[in-house]
C-alpha cells in the first residue's frame, strides 16, 4: 500500500508549524532538496541540502545529507535551536551528516507503527511516497 504526500502539503505543514518556508523538491527516487534562508554575518542567504532516506528499520528512518563542514554545523545547530519542542526528541543527529529520525518515539506514531510496516520512502516530481504493509 502507498500514502502519497504532495510537496506543497508538506510545506504548508512546515510553514503553519514553524513560520518558515521550506521549498522542497524532488531529488532523486530516495532523494529531496531543501532549501532554507539562514542569516550570515548579517546577510541572508539560501542553503540548499539533498535530504537521501538510506534506511529503515521499524519506526526509524536513517537519513543523510549533503554537504561538508560548514552545512554540517549549520544542521547541528538548526536542530539545536528545536531542542525542548515537541518533536525533538525523536531528531538525532549522528556522525557523517546521519541524521536518525525515530519515529517511535513519538506515542502517536508508535501506535501507526504496532498496525504497519514501513518498507520505504521513496520520492518523485510531485508526492513523497510512504510504502506500507499491514500487519497482521
Amino acid at each position: 500500500m502507498q500514502f502519497r504526500i504532495t510537496y506543497n502539503e508538506i510545506q504548508e505543514l512546515i510553514n503553519r508549524k514553524t513560520g518558515k518556508s521550506v521549498p522542497i523538491l524532488y531529488g532523486g527516487p530516495h532523494t529531496v532538496r531543501i532549501s532554507y534562508d539562514v542569516n550570515v554575518l548579517f546577510k541572508s542567504t539560501s542553503v540548499g541540502l539533498d535530504i537521501t532516506v538510506d534506511r529503515i528499520n521499524g519506526g526509524d528512518i536513517f537519513l543523510s545529507y549533503s554537504g561538508g563542514a560548514a552545512i554540517e554545523m549549520m544542521v547541528r545547530t538548526a536542530l539545536g535551536r528545536f531542542k525542548g519542542q515537541p518533536g525533538a526528541e525523536m531528531l538525532e543527529v549522528l556522525d557523517g551528516n546521519r541524521l536518525l529520525l525515530s519515529l517511535s518515539k513519538s506515542p502517536q506514531a508508535s501506535q501507526i507503527f504496532e498496525k504497519i510496516e514501513l518498507r520505504d520512502i521513496c520520492f518523485d516530481e510531485q508526492y513523497a511516497i510512504l510504502d506500507f504493509v499491514p500487519k497482521l
